[in-house]
């Protein structure tokens, strides 16, 4: 019988079904049209009649080992031993987002990811993955006689620093108004892009409209507010500053892999923009990150991806 997997965001719940190795049925519902995560399962399997004895579950937030899962950046909160049988499962296991798209990045085939910038990847060698999405999403693959061990990381919650005057000031801002804590989730994300424009608005007295994170990146890529344009400039360069951290800490010669939503979205844009740059300005460790490619991943569903390989392993 066919496993049950969920890809589990803060905005979006991708559900499908995996039979002998096969992804089918992939459906996205959005998780503010449900008031559970066993809801939208049950909606899932209503509607595509699908049937399944075990699922397999990736959610964004972190994990500590016990029943009860609460989500960062949405409003569900579950037990997995509750929510196993509400669906009418044997079995339900749960694992970090990011732990699953560590899974697919290894197997990753070229076309489901473009490089930006040099270097080439090395074979069983540490591989860092960042993607922003509504939050900020970090892992890690390592190599153990050349099998890959996925590392779950919390990594989006990083002390962001700032490295001009600009940026302090914008920090400073969002902590006299907002924060006490500038992360990098803070300024790299969906949520990131509007605490950027919200913090250009107000320090630069401006009062522009609000404005959502889609619309903040359309009027950027089309340079119609000036306020826009310097937000997703300085999205990308924050980017480009912790993937060359996560680059360094893991000597992460295989690799830094971007995913998440926004950036795919981008195209051109992406590649001329600062973040590689960014991702380089280590000072005289500017040749050592030169050799670490970095790739965006274009495929639609890693996190699915991944489950799918962690299925093999379980």
């Amino acid at each position: 019988m066919s496993q049950l997997i969920a890809d589990i965001g803060a905005t979006n719940a991708r559900f499908a079904l995996v039979d002998q190795g096969v992804i089918d049925h992939i459906q996205v519902l959005a998780c503010d049209d449900y008031a559970t995560l066993s809801d939208a399962a049950a909606h899932y399997l209503a509607t595509t009649g699908g049937q399944a004895e075990a699922g397999f579950f990736a959610v964004a937030t972190e994990l500590d080992g016990s029943n009860y899962v609460v989500m960062t950046n949405n409003h569900w909160a579950f037990s997995i031993t509750e929510t196993r049988k509400k669906i009418g499962l044997k079995q339900l296991q749960v694992m970090n987002d990011f732990e699953a798209i560590a899974y697919m990045v290894p197997c990753i085939d070229k076309k489901d990811c473009l490089q930006v910038g040099g270097g080439q990847v090395q074979p069983d060698m540490p591989i860092g993955i960042i993607g922003p999405g509504t939050g900020l999403g970090v892992a890690a693959v390592v190599f153990a006689n050349s099998q890959p061990v996925p590392v779950a990381t919390e990594g989006g919650h990083v002390t962001m620093p700032a490295t001009t005057e600009r940026e302090f000031a914008l920090f400073q801002y969002l902590k006299n108004t907002k924060y006490s804590h500038i992360s990098a989730e803070r300024v790299i994300s969906g949520k990131g892009l509007i605490n950027l424009y919200h913090a250009i608005n107000g320090l630069d007295e401006l009062n522009l409209p609000e404005k959502t994170p889609a619309e903040i990146t359309e009027a950027a890529l089309q340079k119609k507010c000036a306020a826009c344009v310097e937000t997703l400039d300085l999205f990308c360069h924050f980017l480009g500053v912790v993937a060359g951290n996560l680059a360094l800490t893991y000597g992460a010669f295989g690799g830094v892999y971007i995913a998440g939503g926004i950036v795919t979205q981008l195209g051109d844009y992406f590649k001329t923009s600062r973040f590689r740059e960014s991702f380089l300005a280590k000072g005289r460790y500017k040749d050592y990150l030169d050799r670490i490619p970095t790739l965006v991943i274009t495929h639609p569903y890693p996190g699915l991806e991944g489950l799918k390989n962690a299925l093999s392993t379980r």
